[in-house]
């Protein structure tokens, strides 16, 4: 089985000696961050080449369609070397583009206002097919490894981030390098439904990108409703989790909050949030629903996420309403690709 490069360091490229000349490593090193195939690469000997391409993988995906919104966000379908299909979302904002990437195919999390997991967890994505994502699009975007267009990372697409640990510490690793794309962890966004181990084992291994937590409830019986991971993972003990974070790192915690009709808008519920978040150094980002067609949930009115903001500003907790992006284009996590996958199905069943 070929090898993904992307898997790599410089330097492991180095100590692996995958080529010769050693400064042809460098070379190869250079054009990868590029977005460059093997047969792309104009200073390489033929030979050399032909080698490569017997024993490696230079990009392990590739872009198979990209959907653009009137506000300049964009949805990326994926497709892996394996034939699996992922996804991603630009977004396009004052400082630059904040790129939004997935780090499983699937996701094992079970989260009812979610399409990414409503096949389960087909497997982990390594460091470099994570990494890839970052790649393919910075060049898409005319981007080169010096002077890059994607200024910032957001861990929320497909897939629990947590739960695939190892690769995705590698790839914050790959990523912050300053001899690759050089993306510093404080314009990195790592989002969890909550992995309270995890979250501790982020801080002792000395990362300190921005913390996300995906929270949507005030209460335990909402949230596992909503998020069977609560069964494992409850409020206290997340709350528990991110004060360690925060004592370890610094770092002020963002709260994520869906704004679900009949579920978890109302003002009883603002109070139970306040309740729980006040006195910590922490942001609220409350997110109007992006409804998706796998369930019957809606968003609450525009009134309604006005008067839940204002019951959290004036008891003092910073919040923000998250304005709406990529409706039109199956801006929800995972919508892009099971609309794919259903209308693939529906080719061949006709």
């Amino acid at each position: 089985m070929k090898k993904n490069l992307l898997d790599y360091s410089l330097e492991e490229m180095q100590n692996y000696k995958i080529a010769s000349p050693s400064f042809r490593i460098k070379q190869i090193f250079e054009w990868l961050y590029k977005g460059y195939s093997f047969s792309e690469m104009k200073n390489l000997p033929a030979d050399l080449k032909e080698q490569l391409n017997e024993n490696y993988v230079d990009l392990p995906l590739s872009i198979l369609e990209v959907k653009n919104a009137k506000d300049k966000s964009a949805k990326f379908l994926y497709k892996l070397i394996d034939g699996n299909i992922i996804e991603g979302m630009l977004m396009k904002y004052k400082y630059g583009y904040t790129l939004c990437v997935s780090t499983q195919i699937g996701c094992r999390m079970g989260c009812v206002f979610c399409a990414s997991g409503k096949n389960g967890l087909i497997r982990n994505l390594t460091a470099g097919e994570i990494l890839a994502q970052v790649i393919v699009v910075n060049r898409y975007l005319g981007g080169t490894l010096k002077e890059r267009q994607i200024t910032n990372i957001v861990l929320m697409g497909m897939g629990e981030p947590l739960d695939n640990y190892d690769n995705v510490t590698k790839f914050l690793k790959l990523i912050n390098s300053d001899k690759s794309l050089n993306i510093s962890q404080r314009n990195i966004s790592l989002s969890t439904s909550g992995l309270t181990d995890k979250i501790k084992k982020l801080a002792d291994d000395g990362f300190f990108v921005t913390l996300t937590i995906s929270l949507h409830a005030s209460d335990n019986i909402t949230r596992s409703q909503i998020m069977p991971v609560n069964k494992a993972y409850n409020i206290e003990e997340i709350l528990n989790a991110t004060n360690y974070y925060f004592n370890k790192t610094g770092r002020r915690v963002i709260f994520e909050y869906t704004l679900i009709e009949n579920k978890n808008c109302d003002n009883e519920n603002a109070e139970k949030l306040v309740n729980l978040l006040k006195g910590r150094v922490c942001h609220v980002n409350l997110i109007p629903l992006n409804e998706i067609k796998e369930n019957n949930l809606h968003s609450c009115s525009r009134k309604k996420a006005e008067e839940f903001l204002n019951v959290l500003l004036k008891n003092n907790i910073s919040a923000t309403i998250r304005r709406t992006i990529g409706a039109e284009i199956d801006g929800a996590c995972g919508q892009l690709r099971a609309n794919h996958i259903n209308r693939k199905t529906e080719e061949k069943n006709n």
